[in-house]
């Protein structure tokens, strides 16, 4: 990958004057005049260097251009109006999105608004220096995995060639790795299909009602963590909460939004607005963290539609984490024993969007023999980052295994997270490094403990990575429901 800019000479820059050099005659700028970067949030930059170290591709490749501060150079570039290039559109595409370096900038630089203004420009004005391949792929993903009722679908096909054990021998083959590194994550991350939960309508708290909430029942959590919604609402309702799921709900945007593909994450944000509009409730509760980020944000990203930006300033007044609803609440449901020593994994999404860290291990610790341990670098993303895993299979893939050898190197026995795309991820990096670890929402841990099961059973009941141990993959370039055993080996580990 092209580097546009000499290594160390970021931080000698100075700050453009006004917000394009040129006019923009030919139409041939970088950046339309529909809500392009904003000015002031990049001038807050000053090229310190604190996100180089955050940043998961900064770390994979070294590349000035593929750091916080390396796009927001561009950023300015194309303010200043230069025009869209191939390279821009590489070094944008190559983001993450993890907003590692939002939590390490001691400038507070908003890269969350920079960098989500820019993708909407690149997919506006640059797609077209993607490959067909690329544009196809993408489209392609959109058409599948915010559309829950065309997710169903896939269950029955998905389920039958696991159960076949046609998914040994196409894995075995290697043959998806040849045809597209894109169809090899799909099919290895895919999970093992559950039974499908039907969460109703409306679900009365067991004892005296101290609130009631919302849930978002989500896509891929609905469809392929249905476990987790059903143990939401079972630790809501235990802990006195009224639970309201709208059936008309569908996607919350989340994915399109951290696409840049404005005009449909939006539409999905009127939608689930709607939704809710005449559920009565004091809190909507998101167990997916992607999900809670953007419905958190729906305030700013509605900021200019008349007939929604109050509502959806009082919608995202309401969105909580279920971690931060529970803290909020205090317990009042019996805690039972889980003698289990787990690992917990920060969501990018909640750890460094919404900043909720300390909410989930409190709830964890607050479960009697449970052990938490912490992960090395445990800041740094797991590869999954919304559709990155998919547009870019290859460096996540790498950090995936980076992930995995650390989360193996606590010993746990138990993988704990919040966030399903991390649960895909993590399981399947576990998987091909032959890990003996199971994986799970923790959301299920706390359901375990206040149900009174056996940790056995929570172990045994968790999502399964049926891959054996892999050799090291080539190290890429810029160019380029509840657990089981995620080694695959029927038992688990001897």
């Amino acid at each position: 990958m092209s580097i546009d800019t000499p290594k160390g000479q970021m931080g000698d820059a100075e700050p453009a004057q006004a917000p394009t050099t040129l006019p923009d005659v030919l139409g041939l700028a970088a950046f339309d005049n529909h809500h392009p970067p904003a000015r002031e949030l990049i001038d807050d930059c000053v090229h310190c260097g604190f996100c180089l170290p955050a940043c998961p591709t900064y770390n994979l490749w070294g590349e000035e251009m593929d750091s916080p501060r390396g796009r927001i150079y561009l950023m300015k570039e194309g303010l200043e109006g230069e025009p869209m290039s191939a390279s821009m559109v590489q070094h944008i595409d190559g983001c993450l999105g993890c907003m590692a370096c939002v939590s390490a900038c001691p400038s507070g630089v908003q890269y969350d608004k920079l960098i989500e203004a820019t993708r909407q420009q690149v997919e506006r004005r640059g797609s077209q220096h993607r490959s067909l391949t690329d544009r196809a792929l993408r489209e392609g993903i959109f058409q599948l995995f915010p559309r829950p009722e065309r997710l169903r679908l896939v269950r029955g096909p998905l389920a039958l060639y696991q159960r076949s054990g046609l998914s040994r021998l196409v894995r075995g083959s290697k043959v998806l790795e040849k045809i597209s590194p894109t169809l090899a994550t799909m099919e290895a991350i895919a999970p093992p299909i559950e039974r499908q939960v039907r969460i109703p309508p409306y679900t009365p708290a067991r004892g005296e009602r101290r609130m009631t909430v919302g849930l978002l029942l989500g896509c891929v959590q609905r469809e392929f963590y249905p476990g987790v919604n059903a143990a939401t609402v079972r630790v809501l309702n235990m802990e006195g909460c009224d639970v309201v799921a709208p059936p008309s709900q569908g996607c919350c945007g989340a994915l399109s939004v951290h696409a840049g593909r404005e005009e449909e994450g939006l539409r999905y944000a009127r939608n689930l607005i709607d939704a809710f509009s005449e559920a009565g409730v004091e809190r909507i509760v998101v167990n997916s963290a992607g999900c809670g980020s953007t419905m958190k944000d729906y305030a700013h990203l509605l900021a200019d539609d008349p007939a929604y930006a109050e509502r959806a300033r009082a919608f995202s007044e309401k969105v909580r984490d279920i971690s931060e609803v529970l803290v909020e609440l205090g317990p009042v449901a019996t805690r039972h024993p889980l003698p289990v020593t787990i690992a917990y994994h920060d969501a990018c999404h909640l750890s460094h969007a919404q900043k909720v860290r300390s909410q989930p291990r409190q709830l964890l610790r607050a479960v009697p023999g449970l052990t938490i341990k912490e992960i090395a670098d445990g800041d740094l993303c797991c590869g999954s980052a919304g559709i990155y895993n998919l547009v870019n299979p290859g460096p996540a893939r790498e950090l995936g295994d980076r992930k995995a050898t650390n989360v193996a190197a606590t010993e746990a026995e138990l993988l704990v997270t919040s966030n399903p795309g991390c649960l895909l991820q993590i399981t399947d990096a576990l998987g091909r490094q032959g890990k003996h670890m199971s994986t799970a929402h923790m959301i299920l841990v706390l359901d375990a403990s206040l149900l009174g099961k056996d940790v056995n059973t929570l172990l045994q009941e968790a999502p399964t990575a049926t891959r054996p141990a892999a050799p090291e993959p080539e190290p890429s370039t810029p160019e380029a429901s509840a657990g089981g055993c995620a080694c695959g080996r029927p038992g688990g580990c001897s």
